[in-house]
């Protein structure tokens, strides 16, 4: 594989985050899902007005994986209020690791969560949590591989569709 970047996203890339982020929620979902329930979530969480907010939140943070200047995959990290949930400010939360899937397998997943670990420790982070479908065997494997224990469960509600998400955590310190 050519080089991987990582980039920071910026407001002007905003179209492009968009776009990534649909494709890659589309085909990690749409098989198990109805597509008013992934079509729901697109419009909620991926409208320009919702990532505007939380591109201009300095709690939350996105990267790009780039490809030959190709958008490849992202990764949406939060720090204290803007966790979806535990808002612990010794924590750094990993919202989304998502890539393409013709680049499944090939450690793009791997330099987005690399990232963000590099992240929470200059941020002197005890610990990254994160929620994960349970439906996920492929993402649950890949956190686990990663040293993440599973520590409780919350409901993520994907349009009309309450799901249970498994959340895990990696002590830093």
């Amino acid at each position: 594989m050519d080089t991987l970047k990582i980039s920071k996203v910026i407001p002007g890339d905003i179209p492009q985050l968009q776009a990534i982020g649909k494709q890659t929620f589309v085909e990690t979902f749409a098989e198990h899902n109805t597509a008013s329930d992934l079509q729901m979530y697109l419009d909620n969480n991926l409208s320009t007005e919702k990532l505007t907010n939380e591109l201009s939140d300095p709690n939350s943070e996105f990267y790009f994986a780039l490809l030959n200047h190709k958008v490849i995959g992202y990764l949406k990290i939060n720090y204290g209020q803007a966790q979806t949930e535990l808002k612990d400010r010794s924590s750094l939360e990993i919202e989304r690791i998502y890539v393409l899937k013709e680049f499944h397998g090939k450690k793009v997943g791997q330099v987005l969560f690399e990232k963000a670990i590099a992240i929470a420790r200059q941020a002197n982070a005890e610990y990254v949590w994160l929620g994960v479908w349970e439906k996920n065997p492929r993402a649950i494997k890949f956190y686990l591989k990663n040293g993440f224990v599973q520590f409780d469960k919350h409901i993520f509600k994907l349009g009309n569709d309450e799901q249970t998400d498994i959340m895990m955590r990696l002590n830093l310190t």
